[in-house]
């Protein structure tokens, strides 16, 4: 009986499936189409391992931040963050990221003097680092470097509200914009940065209703970190969200703990002291031994070594 299909052709079963096509890596342009499409997923990055594991949950947006300088090395504040630190560590992302776009957090004092300097301390983020984009605080004030790095082809991704990097300024981690004078300035701000030419804006520790009413207002996606829910997408400091912080850290109000990392990292290396004080690690099967050929020279050896 015949089963229709012409000699020689495969079934269906057997023939072979197109390929799966391959996420295509996300751009400061394309982050910038999904305003009004759906929401953002960005969180910070400092290593290899972490970024590809965020990269492979879906994760829009790795900012590899100046938040480092806290979470990782333990200061204060960000503001010992280095560029030479940090472009190690963009490298570092950029390289295990194969969708996610990779924006390069800017230092403190490393855009802060002339616009060419700006220029400079950005490009590394991008040639020696492989970020798409970089990341700077402030409004106004920073409107000439904002163009002059944009004017070098690089994409700039702006920050206003709580910018840790005015900490002495500002008097400390406050939010910002309760006023009704703070938030027209942000308001007015946020519009002169998207005049400039940003494609996304970062605001931090801003009252819900202020920092939704400048997402309406400007064309580009904000990215809210303390700032409610009418923002175009979210971002959490990667340590924060994982519970992987010193022991009695303090978790600011903004975070959701999705996991403990901490707790069990505490646990997994208190095990481990035990077993090795109580000699149960290694065990034989994680131990090597000699081929059966070599034992008899070994011991031979072992026995010489008494006697000088």
């Amino acid at each position: 009986m015949s089963n229709g299909r012409a000699p020689g052709a495969s079934s269906p079963e057997t023939q072979e499936k197109p390929p799966v096509p391959r996420a295509q890596r996300l751009t400061a342009p394309g982050l910038g189409a999904l305003k009004g499409r759906r929401k953002i997923a960005a969180l910070t990055a400092y290593d290899a391992p972490t970024a590809a594991l965020l990269d492979a949950a879906g994760i829009d947006v790795l900012l590899v931040g100046d938040s480092i300088e806290m979470v990782v090395y333990g200061a204060p504040d960000t503001l010992g963050a280095s560029l030479e630190r940090m472009v190690g560590h963009a490298k570092a992302v950029s390289g295990a990221a194969k969708r996610a776009l990779v924006v390069g957090d800017l230092p403190y004092l490393t855009y802060h003097t002339t616009p060419e300097e700006a220029v400079r301390n950005a490009a590394r983020f991008v040639v020696e680092g492989g970020c798409r984009a970089v990341k700077l605080e402030g409004g106004v004030q920073r409107l000439p470097m904002i163009r002059a790095i944009l004017s070098a082809e690089i994409p700039v991704m702006g920050h206003l509200g709580l910018t840790p990097q005015s900490v002495n300024a500002l008097g400390g981690f406050k939010v910002q914009g309760r006023r009704a004078t703070e938030a027209r300035r942000l308001l007015d701000e946020a519009k002169k940065l998207v005049d400039a030419g940003i494609f996304a804006l970062v605001l931090e520790c801003v009252p819900a209703e202020v920092a939704a009413r400048i997402t309406e207002a400007i064309p580009v996606p904000t990215i809210g970190i303390g700032a409610g829910a009418g923002c175009d997408g979210q971002i959490l400091v990667f340590h924060d969200l994982v519970g992987l912080g010193a022991p009695g850290a303090r978790t600011p109000r903004f975070v959701r703990r999705y996991a403990d990392l901490g707790a069990l990292v505490q646990k997994a290396a208190a095990e481990y002291v035990a077993d090795v004080r109580a000699g149960a690690f290694p065990s034989e099967a994680e131990s090597f031994s000699v081929e059966a050929d070599a034992a008899a020279p070994v011991a031979l050896y072992a026995a010489g070594s008494e006697h000088r």
